[in-house]
């Protein structure tokens, strides 16, 4: 309880305190906040810079978790089948996930850096060389360019999760149904995708909260940039607070920002208990 009070209680406190007041860096270091009730929450909800990084962290989140746990579940999928380096396979793939996410910024950055960036380089080689592009400073796919990063990043969570589903579903259900003439696809669609159902409910919901609220990447590889083409939320607020340091907006953003998370989190927790008092009766 001291653990959460002091780490968590008092931060978010504190912080809905701060956002309804008005408060920038002198009368932070002054001490002379002035109470301002909603004004701050006012001030972002009417400024239009506001509303196109919720629209970019909106498509950044969900083209980040589709394409996350499409590819995610398909390599889930290869795994589930015992082949030759399949441990080896597994485990390389996890460096991605594993990397500092400043470093994976960093190396997207240079992988798509216009002059001397890898893909750009390879297309050149392989006679493509009309198909290379200022990815990340051309702002029509600058937003690609970092959710291709994140993609990146988060398919082997979404694999090692999805593939621990795939161990639990008995193989006589596909035994069976072989035997009574369903084909792959039939065995994937009436009988996997059913009983996966909860385990990609919690990989997407996971996906979500930590998607939502991605900055490092974004900010190592764009800053934002070009032209506000990848402002997603969390860039905003770091803007509001450490360009303009207009902490008591910075802070309503923040907790708008929060909402998001915290509403997935809620569900999540929700959904746990009602499938704990499902096997509960089940085992009654």
């Amino acid at each position: 309880m001291a653990f959460l009070a002091l780490f968590l209680a008092y931060p978010l406190f504190y912080n809905v305190w701060t956002s309804v007041h008005d408060v920038d860096l002198g009368q932070l270091l002054g001490g002379a906040e002035r109470f301002n009730g909603l004004e701050n929450y006012r001030a972002v909800v009417d400024d239009p810079a506001f509303w196109h990084s919720v629209r970019l962290s909106l498509i950044f989140t969900l083209g980040s978790l589709l394409l996350q746990f499409v590819i995610g579940f398909a390599l889930a999928l290869l795994f589930a089948r015992p082949f030759p380096f399949n441990g080896l396979l597994r485990s390389l793939l996890l460096v991605a996930w594993l990397l500092p996410p400043v470093v994976t910024g960093t190396l997207f950055r240079w992988l798509l850096d216009a002059e001397s960036g890898a893909y750009n380089a390879l297309l050149r080689e392989a006679g493509l060389g009309g198909l290379s592009h200022d990815w990340l400073t051309d702002p029509s796919t600058s937003l690609a360019g970092v959710i291709f990063a994140n993609i990146w990043v988060g398919v082997p969570f979404n694999m090692l999760l999805l593939l621990v589903g795939l161990h639990t579903i008995d193989p006589q259900l596909h035994e069976a149904g072989a035997i009574d003439g369903a084909n792959a696809w039939q065995r994937f669609r009436h009988i996997t995708l059913p009983l996966m159902r909860p385990v990609s409910v919690t990989v997407l919901l996971l996906g979500l909260v930590y998607t939502f609220k991605v900055f490092d990447i974004i900010f190592v590889m764009t800053g934002g940039g070009p032209v506000d083409s990848t402002r997603v939320l969390s860039l905003y607020v770091y803007e509001v607070f450490f360009t303009f340091f207009r902490f008591g907006q910075g802070t309503a953003a923040g907790l708008l920002l929060l909402a998001v998370p915290l509403l997935a989190g809620v569900f999540y927790v929700r959904r746990l208990r009602r499938e704990e008092a499902a096997l509960a009766g089940g085992a009654a």
